[in-house]
């Protein structure tokens, strides 16, 4: 599957084709909308921020990371992190000269964002509703000037899943005028049903939602003649005997040509959720068909390669690495809301300062833990760090996402040690395991690393498949493993191999970190990094 795949992740082939994912990252709820010859996609970004990424493209293919379209949310408690909450699964789109992006917390409610420039800056969030519980809001306006948000709910905070709602909009995209509609019961025909999109076609009102749940659910197309429904429902794209599991939640795109397209995830366990794009067409009866109809069921089943939908494009691969000399690279992101007392610029790159942490002081509970997203199978990220560490600090590398893998240099009464420590969030309070540790002579800068390599498994999840509970399910194996130099040309691996496993808890595959953090709930020393390289 992944297994040649050297350096950086490239979708496009150069051949007027492209290869799945479009995007080997944790782009995960991906949205997209096509204005004029661009196109613009958003995607979940929970604890992390700033948040809402807004990538950029002109064939579907090649992606870049250009914006976030939002800095804080409106609740203090963002500033420590909050696994699994935040920004979850957003819907964006355009509307007379204005883009809007509606997006829920789950534990707080629905909130829209909205620009006439995406390149630019974003509005504050805007508090649509205040409601526990809800999710998956997408907004819709009618062809008569009325506004709706169609939306999902979250059994973990409201007790209620499978049903999706309807609600009126003020013209303007900023408020709900109504408690919602109950529009559509999938309980018994399609579990789990969620993160619903809305478009009308031909005097047809279409809903494209995922159910079934994320590792084995399926695509369907919920459609009427009235906006209340009632609605009918076709299948139109499922895993089939491929190994692409879901597939789950995306983006319809219409062409100006006529031709569509679909965006959509899938889960590939400590790498998160990947972007995949199938071809898709609208059939004489108005129903619309995805992927390739493999094995004859009449269900669409993703593709691995197929022509690109725009021919001509530059080839382009994500921003990884950071010298630091610009200041810090869209790439990166905080674990809470930002802080300018986390970092500074200096002639040697970046400085974080250490932080104190609370709780047990893991990087679990760390703001500022500054993190990027994987972007390929197999890679190196090597830094290089000068360190003026006080009694309690902590400084390194790891990969994270909830749970963490981490390579540090930790001051303890004025010694200096090297550790890997593991962490896996579960929401459990548990120690971390120190797979090793010793005392190391810190006269110099240190080099450290971190190599992630990629294997696959089948595996299966004790999940049930609505219509085949006895598949199995593919599992890619994250492999984790570090290495440290004092001079930046040999290296001595440290430590313990070790598997990333995806905390539930927290809903992100595995992130690539740095950090600098006290212990001691003390205002501590600092950590320079030169550099932070991929290779």
């Amino acid at each position: 599957m992944f297994e040649n795949c050297k350096g950086g992740w490239t979708a496009d082939l150069g051949n007027g084709s492209y290869k799945n994912p479009i995007l080997f990252a944790d782009y995960s709820d991906p949205d997209a909308i096509r204005v004029g010859d661009d196109f613009f996609m958003t995607a979940s970004s929970f604890t992390y921020f700033p948040g809402l990424p807004i990538l950029h493209s002109k064939d579907l293919v090649n992606w870049e990371l250009v914006n976030y379209a939002v800095k804080k949310l409106p609740y203090d408690c963002y500033n420590v992190p909050q696994h699994g909450k935040g920004v979850w699964a957003p819907a964006i789109r355009y509307h007379d000269g204005w883009f809007f992006i509606t997006f829920p917390t789950p534990d707080e409610g629905l909130f829209v964002v909205k620009t006439q420039d995406p390149f630019g800056e974003w509005s504050d969030v805007i508090i649509h509703k205040e409601a526990k519980g809800w999710i998956d809001p997408c907004p819709f306006w009618d062809d008569d000037g009325k506004a709706y948000v169609v939306r999902a709910v979250a059994r973990s905070r409201s007790g209620l899943k499978s049903q999706l709602f309807l609600h009126q909009m003020s013209p303007d995209g900023e408020k709900l005028l109504d408690d919602g509609v109950l529009i559509y019961d999938g309980r018994v025909q399609n579990p789990t049903i969620e993160g619903p999109k809305m478009y009308k076609r031909n005097g047809w009102y279409y809903i494209f939602s995922p159910a079934g749940g994320v590792k084995c659910g399926w695509q369907v197309v919920l459609r009427s003649r009235n906006i209340y429904g009632p609605y009918e429902h076709k299948i139109v794209l499922h895993q089939g005997e491929t190994l692409i599991n879901g597939p789950h939640q995306g983006a319809l795109i219409d062409m100006e040509n006529g031709e569509s397209w679909f965006l959509h995830f899938r889960d590939c366990d400590g790498y998160g959720r990947m972007t995949y794009l199938e071809p898709a067409h609208w059939t004489d009866d108005g129903w619309i068909e995805m992927g390739v109809d493999i094995d004859g069921d009449k269900i669409g089943e993703p593709v691995d390669t197929y022509k690109k939908p725009v021919s001509g494009c530059e080839i382009k691969l994500p921003k990884r690495d950071d010298d630091f000399k610009k200041g810090l690279g869209l790439q990166w992101q905080w674990q809470a809301h930002a802080d300018n007392k986390f970092y500074d610029i200096t002639d040697k790159g970046l400085r974080l300062n250490s932080i104190p942490v609370g709780g047990k002081g893991y990087l679990t509970d760390a703001p500022n833990l500054l993190s990027q997203l994987m972007q390929s199978p197999n890679f190196t990220m090597a830094t290089k760090v000068d360190l003026s560490l006080k009694d309690g600090d902590k400084a390194g590398v790891c990969i994270t996402g909830g749970s963490f893998f981490a390579l540090r240099v930790e001051n303890e009464g004025g010694k200096y040690y090297l550790s890997q420590a593991n962490y896996f969030y579960d929401g459990n309070d548990h120690p971390e395991e120190i797979s090793e540790r010793k005392e190391i002579d810190l006269s110099d800068s240190i080099y450290l690393r971190i190599n992630v390599e990629y294997a696959y498994r089948k595996l299966f999840f004790g999940l049930k498949d609505f219509y085949n509970p006895d598949k199995e399910y593919s599992g890619l194996v994250c492999g984790v493993s570090f290495s440290y130099s004092k001079d930046g040309e040999t290296y001595e691996k440290f430590g313990t191999d070790v598997e990333y496993q995806v905390s539930k808890k927290a809903w992100v595959g595995g992130r690539c970190g740095i950090f600098c953090i006290n212990t001691k709930e003390t205002e501590g020393g600092y950590a320079d990094f030169e550099y932070v390289r991929f290779s």
